[in-house]
């Protein structure tokens, strides 16, 4: 039987293989003891199926060395494909916590006077993805965003700026990506958030950006351990539609 195959290498639980298919076809997510198998055909066990409508998103449920392979059965035709690994997943859906139900965000008297309903905290790598349609989106369900394209003029104090920023926001949103842990300006920021989220004084909420897990808790095991959205499951405008309703709810 004729098939393709993507070699995906070792992937950790909890990442996302996106196959992107222009027809139906048969899809296998396999590590290398069941992928030989099947490459020699002999009995295998494999994540997927039938595929019908595309993208197909399967999460790798062990840490291992996994192949994605694609087929039509037998059948004759053809199919173009892509397969893609995406960052690790949020706890599933029936495990996910509201950020307007979650007990950590309440804080009885937050933000009564603030100016600024959220800052917003980015590497600039991530601005055209996340940031500015996240700050847009914020801005048009009417709530208050401090966000540098917003706030800084030429001939302002970058530095008196971000902390007057913070200081007259009501919540802290951090954009989480690879390119944010490596930037200095990123790190200044999010230790002011942090400052202010432990002692009651603002809301740290972080949003994953093309990063795992795992490299979150390398970065900041206290940061992996809160409530995040992930870009990777939802849309930037679904999450600030839930931040939105989240902040006034409060």
């Amino acid at each position: 039987m004729n098939y393709s195959y993507y070699d995906l290498g070792q992937l950790d639980r909890g990442r996302i293989v996106e196959v992107q298919l222009n027809a139906a076809a048969n899809v296998r997510l396999m590590d290398s003891s069941n992928y030989n198998n099947f490459k020699n055909g002999r009995n295998h066990r494999y994540y997927g199926g039938y595929v019908k409508r595309s993208p197909y998103k399967i999460p790798v449920p062990n840490n291992a060395h996994w192949y994605i392979t694609i087929d039509l059965g037998g059948y004759a035709g053809s199919v173009r494909h892509g397969v893609r690994v995406l960052p690790g997943v949020l706890p599933d859906a029936k495990q996910r916590i509201s950020l307007a139900e979650e007990s950590n965000l309440y804080v009885e008297t937050l933000g009564a006077n603030k100016e600024f309903d959220v800052f917003i905290s980015h590497a600039s790598e991530d601005k055209n993805d996340v940031a500015r349609p996240l700050a847009n989106a914020l801005q048009r369900l009417g709530v208050r965003v401090w966000y540098d394209e917003f706030e800084l003029k030429i001939g302002d104090s970058l530095r008196r700026k971000i902390d007057q920023g913070l200081s007259r926001s009501r919540f802290g949103i951090v954009v989480i990506s690879r390119s944010f842990v490596k930037k200095g300006w990123t790190n200044y920021e999010l230790d002011g958030l942090m400052t202010k989220a432990i002692s009651g004084q603002q809301i740290l909420l972080p949003i994953w950006h093309d990063i795992t897990k795992q490299e979150v808790i390398d970065y900041s095991p206290s940061l992996a351990d809160k409530v995040a959205r992930n870009t990777s499951i939802e849309t930037v405008e679904e999450i600030a539609a839930e931040i939105a309703e989240m902040i006034f709810a409060l």
